[in-house]
């Protein structure tokens, strides 16, 4: 299990805590030292269901600075917002926890981060897109 985290985000220290408290086996990639490549970005939105978009924190300086509030959410611009996280990891909304059994999560809440260590009765992780900025 891995998760991308900030330090800074008060968000990603609570999923910290949770992964401890539940004794999780874990890594952490502090993503803006370390930033994922735009194919670990397709990865890691194929495993959450979501689109780059879905996980853009459009309320960051650069992201105003990129206009991409005025970027098409489709298909056609998909690579371009793959790009754009790339290139300016800060826009990537954390945490994000990917699982040793494929799947990952928008770890916002302690439930989403429980969640990614398996739902007991059912085996499986859930998504919890939480709330982009």
């Amino acid at each position: 299990m891995e998760i991308w985290i900030n330090p800074a985000c008060s968000k990603c220290r609570s999923a910290l805590t949770v992964l401890d408290a539940e004794g999780a086996d874990y890594t952490v990639r502090h993503y803006l030292e370390r930033p994922p490549t735009a194919q670990e970005i397709r990865d890691v939105l194929t495993r959450l269901g979501l689109e780059p978009w879905d996980i853009t924190r459009t309320g960051e300086p650069v992201a105003a600075q990129l206009g991409l509030d005025g970027w098409p959410r489709d298909a056609t611009q998909r690579d371009r917002w793959i790009d754009a996280l790339a290139t300016h990891p800060i826009l990537i909304q954390r945490p994000i926890i990917t699982a040793d059994d494929g799947s990952a999560v928008l770890a916002r809440s302690p439930e989403s981060v429980r969640a990614a260590l398996g739902d007991p009765e059912t085996g499986t992780a859930s998504t919890d897109t939480g709330r982009t900025r």
